[in-house]
Order: structure tokens, then C-alpha cells, then sequence
């Protein structure tokens, strides 16, 4: 079985390639070329990552390859990413990049140079069910390293040519592994960045990337009363508190952003828990949604505990979400992924709070 590793020159995506060869597979190590890479001394002008990974491949004794996918990168995930916050919504890219990126074009690519399979690092588990001859997509054993809620876009094809070698560990025990092995990335610290910003500075990069995005606007109380002046919507999140520049006898949080009348407005904390909330651009992991109405645990975001909530559908592409308790800043533009115990159900963007 010829298998292609996405390899991002980490420790977990190493491991899983290490994981694999020590299985008896033919591994292929494949590294996306995402950004116009700063200059490295013998990099051939490749990216930090791809060094790093090529280091691994020479390692294992497998071949590597990087390859260039700066332009659709670009276009699917960094474009539609700048264009969100210009509208006044908070973006996941790595949804985007793992739904037409790494396990779309990526995927493709590493077919056309003989792979069967594709292999990534995430903390996740896939397995086809014996009485439908479905694919499940799981959670990762390590539940703290879960990344099973990145990857609620796949597809019943793409999760049959996937494979997560670490899915079924712990972090302790990769890390672990990676010494034993003497990988030359075993000190690498692990990366919380959006991998396509600098420094993590998104206002920044908007900034630089979002001509005539800096258009101060008023920011006023839920009462349309002016409390100060913004300097763009792109620096705004709902549910933020700090770094708004305005003076109140209480603490204020974001609790909406219009970005047709270029306004922020704010309120008491109460303000941004939202019981109910719209969901657009389903993906249901089997292929076909659940039988409605379902009572579902989901998640608004990553990092976000899940919550009981009642899903139904208002068309084909969107559903209405009603949770059991009021959630905590419902942020249109993000992800809400639905489980069932264990297994990741679908999901879809946030496109509104509220009923």
C-alpha cells in the first residue's frame, strides 16, 4: 500500500509517518507549499516546514516531496478569510484548508505521483461502519488534542482515502515515540498560529491585505447610543471585551457587528449568550442528514465545550440550532460541529444568534 503523509515538518505528522513505515507500508512524505516562503540557505527556496520535513523523510529513509499550492491556497482559504472579516464575521481557515486543501488538492496530487492513501497528524479517528459500509469520522483518543471538529467538512470519499495514525494516542505518547526515534523534530514546540499570519498579528495582515479595510465607524450601546469610534470591524469579534477604547461604568463585550452601516455594538455580558443560532453550508459526514429533529451535542467553536442543543432543518443547506442553556458569544462566521457521544455527525458555518 503506497501512502502519502502529510508532513507540516511537526511532531505529529512525523510520528504518523514513522507509524506507518514501521506497518510495512510504502510512505511517501508530501509537504504543501502554502506562502511564498522567506529565503533559507539551501532550501532551494522552500518553506521552514518543508526543510524540516525533507529532514524527517532523510530520516525515515522515505521519499519527499513539496509541493506548490500557493495559488489555490490563496484563493480558497487566505482570500475567503480576508473577505470574512471584511463582512464582519470571524473565519475558521483551517476548516477551509482541510476541506478544499489538504484532503481536496493535496490528495489529488499525491494520487498522481502513485499514492493510494492519505495520511495526516490530526487527532482524529476515522472507521467504516459494518452496517451501513459507511465511513465515521471520530474523535481522537487524546480528547485535549481533539481535532476531529477541523474536519467535519470531509467527505464519505475523502474519509475513505484518509488515514490518522495518531488519532488513537496521546500526546505524551507521540512525543515519547519521536525521542525513541530520534526524529530531528522531537523539540519542535508545537504551533498555535493561523500558519499563514505572521506573529498571529491578523489585524495586520488584514490590514495589508484588505485594501481600504481601515474605515473607522462609530461603536454605540444596544440602544444606538455612540460610546466611541472603532478603527475597522475587521479587529472585532463577538464576545470581545478588551481593546476597544471606550469608557463605561461596566465591562462591555461585542455583542454584534453590522458591517453595512460599519457599526460595533456593545453590551453587558448577559448580552452575548444566544440560545438559539442558523447554520448554513451542512456537511453530514454520511452523506445524508440525521432524522430531524435530533437532540445533538455541539460545538461553536474549538476550544468551546459542547452543549445539548435541538437541531432542525429550515431548507436542504440550513438548520436551526436551539441549545438546551445559552451559549457564550455565537459567532457568526465560525464552525458549529454536532456529535453523537463520540462521533462527529456534520456541521455547518454560523451565519446567525438568535432566532
Amino acid at each position: 500500500m503506497n501512502i502519502a503523509v502529510a508532513m507540516s515538518g511537526g511532531v505529529d505528522s512525523s510520528v504518523a509517518a514513522a507509524l506507518l513505515k514501521e506497518e510495512g507500508h510504502d510512505v511517501i512524505g508530501v509537504t504543501m507549499q502554502l506562502r511564498p516562503p522567506a529565503r533559507i540557505k539551501g532550501s532551494d527556496g522552500v518553506s521552514d516546514s518543508a526543510v524540516k520535513a525533507g529532514e524527517v523523510a532523510d530520516h525515515l529513509g522515505i521519499p519527499h516531496h513539496t509541493i506548490d499550492l500557493t495559488d489555490i491556497f490563496a484563493e480558497k482559504v487566505i482570500s475567503n478569510f480576508c473577505r470574512e472579516y471584511g463582512r464582519g464575521r470571524t473565519p475558521n481557515p483551517c476548516v477551509r484548508c482541510n476541506r478544499y486543501i489538504k484532503f481536496g488538492v493535496l490528495m489529488e496530487k499525491a494520487r498522481e505521483i502513485g499514492a493510494d492513501l492519505i495520511a495526516t497528524g490530526h487527532y482524529a479517528r476515522s472507521e467504516k461502519d459494518i452496517k451501513t459500509g459507511k465511513y465515521l469520522l471520530k474523535k481522537g483518543a487524546d480528547t485535549a488534542k481533539d481535532q476531529s471538529y477541523f474536519l467535519y467538512r470531509l467527505t464519505q470519499e475523502q474519509l475513505g482515502l484518509a488515514l490518522f495514525p495518531v488519532g488513537g494516542m496521546f500526546k505524551n505518547k507521540v512525543r515519547q515515540m519521536a525521542n525513541e526515534l530520534d526524529l530531528p523534530v522531537t523539540d519542535r514546540p508545537e504551533s498555535q498560529e493561523i500558519c499563514f499570519i505572521p506573529g498571529d498579528n491578523y489585524v495586520e495582515f488584514l490590514e495589508k491585505n484588505l485594501p481600504g479595510s481601515v474605515q473607522p465607524g462609530p461603536i454605540v450601546n444596544e440602544q444606538g447610543e455612540p460610546l466611541g469610534e472603532h478603527r475597522g470591524i475587521y479587529s472585532y469579534t463577538v464576545g470581545q471585551r478588551r481593546g476597544m477604547g471606550i469608557a463605561a461604568a461596566e465591562p462591555l463585550y461585542v455583542t454584534a457587528i453590522k458591517s453595512e452601516s460599519n457599526t460595533i455594538i456593545v453590551g453587558p455580558r448577559e448580552s452575548i449568550y444566544s440560545q438559539e443560532l442558523t447554520a448554513a453550508d451542512i456537511n453530514w459526514i454520511s452523506g445524508v442528514g440525521p432524522d430531524f429533529p435530533v437532540t445533538l451535542k455541539a460545538r461553536i467553536r474549538y476550544r468551546h465545550p459542547e452543549a445539548e442543543a435541538m437541531v432542525t432543518p429550515m431548507d436542504d443547506d440550513t438548520v436551526h440550532v436551539r441549545f438546551t442553556e445559552p451559549q457564550m458569544a455565537v459567532t457568526p462566521g465560525q464552525s458549529v460541529v454536532f456529535y453523537d457521544e463520540d462521533t462527529v455527525v456534520g456541521g455547518g458555518t454560523i451565519i446567525k444568534s438568535g432566532s
